[in-house]
This record gives structure tokens, sequence and C-alpha cells, in this order.
């Protein structure tokens, strides 16, 4: 039985832990707290302060791969990053894992067009800046021979656990289900890449597993690009919904809120993600890992009967 360390119990931990859980591995699911909710079967939880000189790396010994999907608040990026990297840098070195590190496509930045796995890492804004020195001291420590690792990015998420801090989570399903007016960021109508997150978790465990896959990046599977439009109505379609309400917040009000709150104010600077269009093509992670998007349809679906468990919302899949 392969041991697998999994750090950070948001929806792609979680889903990572059950995924390599249910393929029959032992998994150890590490976080500051205590899950809110039962833990699947051959899943162990460890209450930790990763960042804490040497924890990680006890935590991590005997494992064939240590898995990063920690994400701190965007207004701590800076200082809390830095790190939380090292240790897992350090972990995998002392330990001999494959690290495989949960990222995202900030480290582009603005203007980047079609992103795919080698589109230069350029960003000029902080988060995006902080993203890509991590990846390129992990590349280091790689090529040096001193770990093995590798680097799973995607767009933003949507699907089962995806909640409240996801753009196409709450934010998208609760007005949308619910009938009322949906406020997204930017601009509604421009294409946005996206990815579920089944497949996200799928495509890490891929990374770690596939020696091939090591020392570079890789993007998950995404579908197809949409419109924050066309995906509401998607959902609002195979729920039985009428024509869903957008009203994009305006962008004199996210000013006003931004200079409120730190976290809105990193939001803010990332905003060009929804004013322009933001696509992966993803078709060199498919073709070498073998992996391929779930569709659409079956991937809201899964995302609407999730909800529902959730939230004991009304909404029935109709016939197709």
């Amino acid at each position: 039985m392969v041991r697998h360390v999994v750090v950070g119990k948001g929806a792609i931990g979680s889903t990572l832990a059950a995924q390599l859980a249910s393929a029959g591995h032992e998994v150890l699911l590490v976080s500051r707290s205590a899950p809110s909710s039962p833990l699947p079967e051959g899943v162990r939880h460890q209450s930790a302060d990763v960042a804490a000189p040497g924890t990680l790396s006890s935590l991590a010994r005997g494992a064939e791969a240590l898995y990063n999907c920690v994400n701190p608040p965007y207004h701590r990026w800076v200082t809390e990053w830095p790190p939380l990297h090292e240790a897992f840098l350090d972990a995998a070195e002392a330990s001999g894992a494959v690290l495989v590190i949960t990222s995202n496509l900030y480290g582009h930045g603005a203007g980047s067009g079609v992103m795919r796995e080698d589109t230069p890492l350029r960003s000029t804004e902080t988060k995006g800046r902080v993203r890509a020195a991590m990846w390129r001291s992990a590349l280091e420590r790689h090529e040096g021979g001193r770990l093995r690792v590798t680097e799973v990015r995607a767009a933003d998420y949507f699907g089962p656990l995806a909640g409240d801090v996801a753009h196409y989570g709450a934010r998208l399903l609760d007005p949308v289900l619910s009938g009322r007016t949906a406020r997204p960021v930017g601009d509604p109508d421009q294409p946005h890449s996206v990815v579920f997150v089944p497949d996200f978790a799928r495509t890490l465990a891929a990374a770690a597993q596939s020696p091939e896959a090591w020392g570079r990046p890789w993007l998950a599977p995404h579908p197809p690009a949409a419109s924050f439009r066309e995906v509401a109505r998607r959902f609002a379609r195979a729920a039985g919904r009428g024509e869903p309400r957008i009203s994009p917040l305006p962008a004199p009000a996210l000013a006003l809120a931004a200079a409120l709150s730190p976290l809105l104010r990193e939001v803010r600077r990332v905003s060009y993600q929804f004013t322009e269009p933001f696509v992966v093509d993803s078709s060199l992670t498919e073709s070498t890992l073998g992996l391929r998007p779930t569709p659409w349809d079956e991937a809201i679906d899964a995302t609407i009967a999730w909800w529902r468990s959730q939230h004991d919302a009304r909404v029935e899949p109709v016939a197709r």
C-alpha cells in the first residue's frame, strides 16, 4: 500500500484524498483544524501547523507523494507562502516523496493569450510573482537533484465542495439555483476556462505517479471555455430554472469595497482575469497523462446533486 500525504482540506485536497483512498492508497490528510464532516474510508486526519520547523518533514516520512493543496488568503500570500513553500520543499527533500504543487494561472499575468504549459511566467502583479517564484525555486531544487517535483495548474474551479470563495461556487450556484441575481466580477460574456474539481484532483494524482510528469508544470483538463453567462445558463437549464439574471458588480463598487477590505483589494488586482479572455489549452496534459475533462453536462449534474445535498435546494435536473 502506497502512502500519500495531502496537506489542505479545501475542495481540491479533500477530493484528492478521497480519490486516492478509493484507489486503495493509504492517505494522511493534514490541516490546521479537524474536518467538519466524516472522512472517507481510508483517509486519516492529522491537525498540524505545517509551517512549524520539522513538522511537515516528520509527517511526510515514508510517503511516496506529498501534495501541497494549501491556499492562504489572498492578502496574506506575500507573508505566508514563502515559509509554507520552503517547508514543503524541505519535507520533500528529506523524505524523498514526490512533491506535487496545486497551483493556478496567476503567474502568467494579464494579456497571456491562450495559456499552455510553456506560457511564460511574466506576471507583474504581486500574487502572480509569488506563484512564479515558488515554481522557480522548486524547479531549481529538482534540477539540482535534491527532490522530485511537479506542479498542476488550473483556472477557476467548480463542482462538489467548491464553496463561498470560488467564483464558480456559491457565488454562481446560490443565485442561479434560487432564482436571484448573480453578481460576478468583470464581464460575464468573456470566454473563461474553468475546471471540474474531481478532474483537478485526478491530475494531481496522475502527476505524482508519472515520472514523465516530474520537473515540469501541467494543466488540469479543462472543458471548452465558456462565459460566466453561458455557464449560468447551463446550470439553470439542468436545474429546470428560467433564464438566469446576471448583473456584474460595477467597477466603482468593487473599487470602494477594495478600499475597505484587504481581501477584495487583492481580488481587484486580478480582475483582468474576468475582463479579458482567460482561456486554457490543456491538450498536452490530456495526451501525456491520459486524462480527459468531464463533459459539461455530467459535471453540472454532479455539482447540482452535491449542492442539493448541502443546501436542501429544490433543484431537479431536467431530462435531456
